[in-house]
């Protein structure tokens, strides 16, 4: 089940990832890409931390619950950004990141509720 977990977490980081730096580069070839400049901003933010994220929980780095809490503030934030645009490629963006945030908090839950209980088993041993 963890293993299953954090591969579904890990594909939609990546999948995120790849969301927000189309995103960027196509918000940057609009007509007029000023207004979108918070945009291109946290998606370059959000595929960084996307990325740093997958590669934690890949390598079964201690850190990974935090980076996946901070990804997924990340993805809200990006996704409340392209979610004020019409362009297709910030909507596509915006539906990566609220998956992305979604994988992020459910796996940050359920690892931490087995952690909780695990801990708990070996404090009564």
């Amino acid at each position: 089940m963890a293993h299953e977990l954090l591969r579904e977490c890990i594909e939609a980081c990546y999948e995120c990832a790849a969301a927000c730096d189309h995103c960027a580069v196509a918000c940057l070839a609009e007509p007029d890409p000023k207004p979108m400049a918070r945009c291109v901003a946290l998606d370059v933010d959000c595929g960084d931390i996307c990325r740093l994220a997958a590669a934690f929980m890949s390598r079964g780095s201690e850190l990974h619950m935090t980076t996946c809490e901070a990804c997924a503030e990340a993805c809200e934030a990006c996704g409340a950004e392209c979610d004020r645009f019409e362009m297709e490629h910030c909507k596509a963006c915006a539906a990566a990141c609220k998956r992305c945030a979604e994988e992020c908090r459910r796996m940050v839950r359920e690892m931490g509720s087995k952690a909780g209980r695990s801990s708990t088993r070996h404090a009564a041993h």
